[in-house]
């Protein structure tokens, strides 16, 4: 696999005018269809023949083999809505000073558009693994019809790369997210007399409990579980009626050492409030140190963190690496923007990783990823 330096320009020039032409064209979740269309006709132009399930699209490498192991190239297309915040036009593209700005230009395009010059780079060479690169719809509201579809349309995948901005550091476990509807229920009564049981003081005994509870297992990478109640609220508008029922909202950061069901366990046990989880999909995720994907960035000297925030990684089965180009903290800013020599920096990485992860494995006596 050898660095072919004049191809990798013309895909950073590439990559570049395919990011505006994506900033160009409003994504939001679930209304991604004309960027999907955008790369579909990207890769249709260069004599390739991607598929495409929904907003989802997706191509395999020219040498693929269900002998070998199987690497997912993914990022995703849609945004969020832009803020209020914006001095510039969200959807007009602007090279300046170094950057580029637009809305999704750091979430998560430049990972989108450096991701797919380095399957591209490597599309037609006979590698020890298969690559498959898919653009995928709905990540910024974990929807079902994004990641989790796709996957009942691909062959079985080995490990993967999500890209993300992490400023180009190895983000090798994440946080999962559960969301918690809770229901504390009393029994009506006049408030001017001492009657009923108010269910905003049983609430309020729930939340102080969790504001003190510490989960014992705290994580190297992703430090303790993080409880966070949200909302506090009561059908109940009347001020002179004591209230029989308080809803309220947890949000809870989940590190790799515990399950759902093993936190939800805790919790139920020591609450006197009905708890709901809204969904069990988002889980923590993990990567061992010695996968041959994240010692191919070690052999790099990439840095590796534990990353807080979620992304299409709770949503996958497989062993995966987050990385990418641009910076977490510029994603659904106002002028949100990722400067081009990140792009550069990102393909050149990319490429660079997937040849170390086929020396890795080529080293490996049972290829086991």
């Amino acid at each position: 696999m050898n660095i072919r330096n004049n191809d990798i320009e013309i895909l950073i020039a590439e990559s570049k005018d395919l990011l505006k032409q994506l900033i160009a064209i409003p994504s939001l979740s679930r209304e991604e269809d004309k960027t999907a269309d955008l790369i579909e006709d990207f890769l249709k132009q260069k004599a390739l023949s991607p598929a495409r399930i929904k907003n989802n699209v997706w191509i395999t490498n020219k040498q693929f083999s269900y002998k070998k192991p199987t690497l997912l190239l993914n990022s995703h297309h849609d945004t969020v809505k832009p803020n209020s915040g914006y001095t510039l036009v969200p959807f007009t593209p602007v090279e300046k000073e170094g950057k580029i700005y637009g809305l999704g230009s750091n979430d998560a395009g430049g990972a989108l558009v450096s991701l797919l010059a380095a399957f591209l780079y490597y599309y037609e060479e006979e590698l020890p693994f298969n690559l498959i690169y898919s653009a995928t719809a709905e990540e910024e509201i974990s929807g079902k019809n994004g990641i989790e579809l796709l996957m009942t349309e691909l062959p079985p995948i080995d490990c993967g790369i999500i890209g993300e901005p992490t400023l180009m550091k190895m983000a090798v476990a994440e946080k999962g997210l559960l969301v918690l509807d809770c229901k504390a229920k009393g029994k009506a009564g006049h408030a001017a007399r001492d009657e009923g049981e108010n269910a905003l003081y049983i609430a309020i005994e729930d939340i102080q409990w969790l504001k003190n509870h510490s989960f014992e297992k705290v994580s190297e990478l992703l430090g303790p579980v993080h409880i966070a109640v949200t909302s506090v609220e009561t059908p109940n508008k009347a001020h002179n009626v004591v209230p029989d029922e308080c809803n309220f909202i947890v949000d809870v950061r989940v590190n790799e050492l515990y399950s759902f069901e093993e936190v939800l366990a805790v919790l139920q046990s020591n609450m006197k409030s009905t708890i709901s989880p809204r969904s069990l999909r988002l889980k923590p995720s993990f990567i061992a140190p010695d996968h041959p994907l994240t010692m191919a960035g070690k052999r790099l000297g990439l840095d590796a963190y534990g990353s807080p925030t979620c992304s299409d990684m709770t949503l996958i089965d497989f062993s995966a690496l987050k990385i990418g180009p641009g910076d977490s903290a510029r994603s659904h800013t106002a002028d949100e923007f990722i400067f081009a020599e990140e792009i550069d920096q990102g393909i050149r990485t990319y490429i660079s990783l997937l040849n170390n992860f086929g020396e890795e494995l080529k080293s490996s006596k049972n290829h086991t990823v």
